[in-house]
């Protein structure tokens, strides 16, 4: 079946770790996520995989080894695959929500 309307109020949230929880969509070799973040979420390990995003609210800033980025509500984020653009996030508000498209 093909899905053209994800209902993320439909979906269970998951918390694979304090401070993060998201939704998610899985269709095929792609997911898409409706991701929020707390300021308490401290990222364990830097990040190689790609996400392609969206902010809906709050701010976000993300290390790229040393290169700090600030993503607000209303910016997109493209981040390639790689160790070259391994990175670790972190919430600046109390709660940060963005929706990422992502390969599985």
């Amino acid at each position: 079946m093909k899905a053209y309307r994800v209902a993320f109020n439909e979906l269970e949230w998951q918390s694979p770790l304090p401070g993060v929880r998201f939704k998610v969509f899985r269709s095929g070799n792609k997911q898409i996520r409706l991701a929020e973040f707390s300021s308490e979420f401290v990222e364990p390990e830097w990040c190689d995989k790609g996400h392609v995003g969206y902010l809906l609210e709050g701010i976000l800033e993300i290390d790229y080894h040393g290169r700090v980025v600030t993503y607000k509500a209303g910016d997109a984020l493209f981040i390639p695959p790689g160790t070259e653009s391994g990175h670790k996030a972190r919430s600046l508000t109390a709660v940060t929500r963005l929706v990422l498209v992502e390969d599985v």
